[in-house]
């Protein structure tokens, strides 16, 4: 008779191991969370890079002192109308931010209102700044292996036109450190800023589409609204258990 009477009556079995359930579900989601928003950040982490614009070359697109993020990348993986990174003794050696118009065995030409024309086709450029001073006229076949640059702001850009002098105003693939993908800072001008399709009527190599930038942010954020959703889920049920175990005292 002893025996029975020490059993644990089954209606506070029950919540107990709902409560058991629950404190398992909640661990896991949780878990899941954590893997996601250390996952995301890893692979932006180790795939993009923050720069700062130290120019109005690349206005409007980019203005100074925007903070952007770039996918490392070396030159074979950059197309006509990415945005890239760049280190080039030729130019200075300082770090900059150009649009490239024309790769290796391209004609380029440009006129004095900024308009280029590639392999003979006019590229319509709608994100370009109006020009306020005029600008140098030239027609160049890039070298093999090299890229031509060009600023947004071709009124007032120091690119590859200003360096017509040192292999037709290219510099080497290279050369190249990332490609920009992103604008990051301030937030009131956050978004992407690398693809454009300009220049895809004239077929390969074409800008490249985005990396993994948009779902490495998106999985880390949604890891965070995991984590974040299942703590506050935790609470809440605890604290209706005080508040139900309060009412019936």
């Amino acid at each position: 008779m002893s025996s029975v009477a020490e059993r644990t009556p089954p209606t506070e079995a029950r919540p107990a191991r709902r409560r058991s359930s629950a404190s398992i579900v909640q661990g896991l989601v949780i878990a899941i969370g954590f893997v996601m928003l250390v996952g995301g950040f890893a692979v932006l982490a180790v795939q993009y890079r923050p720069y700062k614009i130290p120019t109005g070359s690349m206005s409007p697109t980019l203005q100074i002192g925007d903070t952007v993020l770039a996918h490392t990348a070396d030159g074979k993986s950059i197309g006509r109308g990415d945005i890239v990174v760049l280190q080039d003794s030729d130019w200075g050696n300082a770090t900059l931010v150009k649009r490239v118009v024309a790769v290796g065995g391209d004609t380029v030409s440009g006129d004095r209102e900024g308009r280029i024309t590639v392999n003979g086709h006019r590229v319509e450029e709608p994100y370009l700044a109006k020009a306020t001073v005029l600008t140098t006229e030239f027609s160049v076949t890039v070298p093999e292996g090299r890229l031509f640059l060009l600023g947004d702001f071709r009124g007032n850009s120091l690119d590859s036109r200003s360096h017509l002098d040192v292999a037709s105003g290219s510099v080497p693939a290279s050369a190249v450190k990332a490609r920009v993908e992103a604008a990051i800072l301030p937030m009131s001008r956050a978004g992407l800023e690398g693809r454009t399709t300009a220049f895809d009527e004239l077929g390969a190599p074409r800008a490249h589409q985005a990396g993994a930038l948009l779902p490495a942010a998106w999985t880390s954020v949604g890891g965070a609204a995991l984590i974040v959703l299942a703590s506050a889920a935790g609470w809440a049920v605890s604290l209706g258990r005080k508040l139900q175990g309060r009412r019936k005292a």
